[in-house]
């Protein structure tokens, strides 16, 4: 039987699809506003994404936090919160003292999030049953990429090219995993060795790609698999197979090289008979008591 994580695993193209063509006109950040993007776990990977194609394509001054570590007393025209159950108390508590204008994006439009933020992009459609984050956190990003004016239908002829092909079969037996990227993928490559611990438990870890030499890549060798999302610097690959370890640099989209890396995370964990749905010790969302009892 399908699980719920496979099914929105494989829903990505036609959320991303529907994103695309309807990017709300004054909702989302402006041009020259300068910005502070929060959210919590996978949200807060997305911001930093976001934030580096935000600046990388001239629109203003970006910074992504995990939005318990805000800092206050500096000044931003908008604060953009990410939050797919629109729940989550640490998102809450900052649009309640944010000061300025706030924009949030959720899945759920049933949530104290719709009266705490000025304005609100409700992506309903790609909600999700999983506690797992797949096809949200991509879709949201696949909305922010259109409304900064990229397009994205190479991306998703990729996501369905990450969807069509076999998973190698090392990919399901390796040992340890390292993500890498750079410039806006390596948010990405944070939230793909999250996806692999939250739904198979996997040993995985994430870095800026040339910070890998600078010491994580006294991990690599055999059984263990180093996994670029975007360009390689030059020499990485060589460096990384003299270890006797391998690099996977697929050429595809990093958003959709991501997807491939949720299908191995679903693969590995079924193949060790755990529930991709509801991972150990996870919840949809992290609410917490009041601050008095905290």
């Amino acid at each position: 039987m399908t699980t719920h994580t496979e099914a929105e695993i494989a829903s990505q193209p036609d959320c991303w699809r529907r994103a695309v063509g309807a990017v709300p006109a004054d909702a989302l950040p402006q041009p020259g506003e300068r910005v502070a993007v929060v959210g919590c776990g996978t949200s807060w990977f997305i911001a930093q994404a976001y934030a580096v194609l935000r600046e990388r394509a001239g629109h203003g001054e970006t910074d992504a936090f995990a939005a318990s570590e805000a800092p206050s007393g500096r000044s931003y025209d908008r604060v953009l919160a990410l939050t797919r159950s629109g729940t989550t108390t640490e998102v809450l508590e900052l649009l309640r003292s944010a000061g300025t204008r706030t924009t949030a994006i959720t899945a759920d439009p049933d949530t104290p999030v719709m009266t705490l933020a000025d304005r609100v992009v409700v992506l309903d459609f790609a909600d999700e049953a999983s506690v797992v984050q797949t096809r949200f956190a991509t879709t949201q990003l696949a909305l922010l990429r259109a409304h900064l004016g990229e397009d994205l239908t190479a991306a998703i002829a990729d996501a369905e090219r990450a969807l069509a092909e076999p998973l190698a079969p090392e990919l399901t037996a390796a040992e340890q995993f390292t993500f890498l990227g750079r410039g806006w993928s390596y948010g990405l490559a944070l939230e793909a060795g999250l996806k692999m611990r939250e739904a198979c438990r996997a040993w995985t870890e994430a870095y800026p790609a040339m910070e890998y030499r600078h010491g994580p890549i006294s991990i690599a060798g055999p059984g263990r698999i180093t996994w670029m999302l975007g360009d390689a610097p030059g020499g990485l690959r060589e460096e990384v197979e003299a270890t006797g370890g391998t690099f996977l640099a697929g050429g595809l989209d990093p958003m959709a090289e991501l997807v491939r890396v949720q299908r191995v995370a679903v693969a590995r964990a079924l193949a060790q008979g755990l529930d991709p749905d509801r991972p150990l010790h996870l919840t949809r969302s992290v609410i917490l008591p009041a601050p008095e009892t905290r």
